[in-house]
């Protein structure tokens, strides 16, 4: 069984959308990072870097595994089942190259744009413009890439698509006062959001936790 430690935020739903994809049973622990529970001890010990998601497996090889950052887990996920990474090849290397894209790029720079745009008690202007300036960049890239190809790492749906589903779709949601002129503008983008949306998986991950 899969242990998954999460929250209701894009980080979060990118370990649920993967092991919704390939099928793992796994048990939810929300932690409420609102609440400061990514302090505890308890989950200190699996994530020793405070965030969301980690997960542990209690039927890894040699004992039981604990995994944080979600890159890792979705790459430990996609080769424990064999599923949404190639095994070998270019395919698998665009793969692994778009999810560290989005590690590098989309999260950390939209979450800086969310928290200056939106949640922030005084307005810093040129933060603001900064970050938004550079996801507007960030989703030109990958609507360039998509021009060309139905998904990140190309012909078929990998774990660079589960990874990057949970961010930009909150260009569609909570960010949207931030980004939606951005995204409205990025016909590639908003065609894969909606191909990946539309997978049942997916909308099973973006559900957890129930909180």
């Amino acid at each position: 069984m899969i242990e998954l430690y999460t929250w209701t935020t894009p980080n979060g739903r990118k370990v649920s959308i993967m092991l919704e994809e390939v099928g793992l049973p796994y048990e939810v622990h929300p932690v409420n990072i609102g609440k400061a529970e990514q302090f505890r001890p308890a989950f200190t010990r699996i994530a020793p870097n405070n965030k969301i998601p980690a997960i542990v497996d209690d039927e890894a090889a040699g004992g039981a595994l604990s995994i944080f950052e979600s890159g890792a887990i979705l790459v430990y996920l996609a080769e424990k089942t064999g599923r949404l990474l190639a095994p070998k090849g270019p395919e698998r290397y665009k793969a692994l190259e778009w999810l560290n894209w989005q590690m590098g790029g989309i999260g950390p720079i939209f979450g800086q744009l969310g928290f200056f745009a939106l949640r922030a008690p005084e307005k810093a202007p040129l933060a603001v413009n900064r970050f938004k300036e550079e996801s507007e960049r960030l989703l030109a890239v990958m609507d360039r890439r998509l021009a060309d190809n139905e998904y990140l790492a190309g012909a078929n749906y990998s774990i660079s698509d589960v990874i990057s589903y949970p961010w930009v779709y909150a260009g569609r949601t909570y960010l949207k006062p931030a980004l939606g002129p951005i995204l409205d503008k990025m016909a590639s983008v908003n065609r894969w959001l909606d191909a990946v949306g539309q997978r049942e998986a997916v909308k099973r991950g973006m559900a957890v936790p129930k909180v």
